[in-house]
């Protein structure tokens, strides 16, 4: 037995010494909430960035819950005038450029007051969709799922449908187009009045498309590009 163990041990050996260490060896990662590192531990209603992303994170965070106030604390940063110039960027990037943003919200004002070791920022957020509205927002990996995403909205009698796409891909709306083709044939639709059909951001890329199933004059108008097929 003993000669056995030694010669495992040598086998062990040998193998780090010819370069085969990897083989033994493992890479572990742990995952937690991506949202998680945003909050302040002493205070469950504080936002906390670091830099840039982090703030227009904590924006994504609170616009995705329907929040109309809140505080974030900004560490790292120099003076008055970056954190002015901060807050201004993120707030026109998250309304211009991303599709929860553009579809979600009217506008955002903040306040900031110097602290000791950080900036404390007063949030506010006016919303152009309801509670209710971003809560149903699907989310999709490509456009290839709206066809039955359609179908099952109308199953559920419901007038309006909101679809993140996670992958846009070059053609995406002449996809958009044939899928709100084919279900509205398939249905025997093609007499009623024409679904509207919203994009955002309405300009870059298309990260969300709107569809209102019928003509509604005091329904919520979109901030997106129009298109109806």
């Amino acid at each position: 037995m003993k000669r056995m163990v030694a010669g495992i041990l040598v086998m062990l050996t040998l193998l780090g010494m010819t370069g085969c260490a990897p083989l033994l060896e493992r890479t572990y990662v742990t995952a937690e909430p991506h949202s998680s590192k945003f909050w302040e531990s002493e205070a469950a209603s504080t936002l906390r960035a670091e830099n840039y992303q982090d703030v227009v994170n904590d924006l994504l965070l609170l616009i995705g819950q329907h929040t109309e106030t809140a505080t974030l604390r900004l560490y790292n940063f120099q003076d008055d005038m970056t954190v002015a110039e901060t807050l201004e960027q993120a707030t026109t990037e998250i309304q211009q450029e991303t599709p929860m943003g553009a579809y979600a919200v009217e506008y955002i004002t903040s306040s900031s007051q110097a602290q000791r070791g950080y900036y404390e920022i007063a949030v506010q957020v006016s919303y152009r969709r309801t509670e209710e509205q971003i809560q149903n927002v699907v989310n999709a990996t490509s456009t290839e799922a709206l066809y039955t995403l359609l179908q099952a909205a109308l199953d559920e009698g419901k007038t309006e449908l909101a679809v993140r796409i996670g992958y846009w891909g070059e053609n995406g709306t002449s996809r958009v187009a044939e899928a709100v083709t084919r279900v509205r044939e398939e249905r025997g639709l093609t007499q009623t009045p024409e679904w509207t059909i919203y994009y955002y951001p309405a300009n870059g890329p298309v990260g969300m498309v709107e569809f209102f199933f019928q003509t509604q004059e005091d329904g919520a108008q979109g901030a997106g590009e129009q298109e109806t097929p």
